[in-house]
């Protein structure tokens, strides 16, 4: 899912019936694609938007506050992403844990500038906790994922799934980050991002004695 980016560059982008903020996320969107999520001042995102300089404090105390916002939306669309590819775990765990490896690539590659919002813009979660809980809600998606892995495995042999659930989640943001990401910050490999991926959850699986079923 993309916000709609229509009018031109340096097209004035009137809110008057519309909706400032929606405007204000919009424009922070496509400055991010250009110059990244630290490259860009407050009043430039209110020049974007076609609005003066000070419309923004209607809704935002400061350009950290509208990162915020964007990310946080950010967050809830990477969730449906995760939750759809999960589809509670159908038709079994494993197959439906590797549409989730698929779909965080995915969302990497068609989402650039909001996956950058979310993961690189060094926002304190502190500062800000509804962005906190909407990375938690993605994460949870995740977690879920492993938890039904997990219960797959003989009693005494199965991992804290907290700790299952980074190791994957470092494991394919790490590839999401470098291999598979839609903008210039993508570095070329010899394979698919998604081969890549599939190879090395396999091979952390295995490790724990996590193996799909035959058949």
């Amino acid at each position: 899912m993309t916000w709609d980016h229509d009018p031109p560059p340096g097209a004035r982008r009137g809110y008057h019936h519309g909706n400032l903020r929606e405007a204000l996320m919009k424009a922070a969107l496509d400055l991010i694609a250009a110059k990244g999520p630290a490259g860009f001042t407050f009043a430039e995102a209110a020049r974007a938007a076609g609005v003066s300089p000070a419309a923004p404090y209607r809704h935002y105390r400061d350009r950290d506050s509208l990162m915020a916002d964007v990310a946080r939306r950010a967050f809830e669309l990477f969730e449906a992403k995760l939750k759809q590819a999960w589809a509670n775990g159908t038709p079994d765990p494993f197959t439906a844990f590797e549409r989730v490896g698929r779909a965080y690539l995915g969302f990497a590659r068609a989402e650039p500038a909001q996956y950058s919002a979310m993961f690189e813009s060094g926002l304190s979660f502190q500062a800000f906790p509804d962005l906190h809980v909407a990375g938690d809600r993605a994460f949870n998606v995740l977690r879920d994922a492993c938890a039904a892995l997990i219960a797959s495995m003989p009693e005494g042999k199965r991992p804290p799934v907290v700790m299952m659930a980074l190791h994957i989640w470092a494991e394919a943001h790490g590839i999401a980050s470098l291999f598979a990401r839609g903008d210039e910050a993508r570095r070329p490999i010899p394979m698919s991002p998604e081969d890549l991926l599939d190879a090395a959850v396999l091979i952390y699986l295995d490790g724990l004695g996590v193996r799909p079923k035959a058949g």
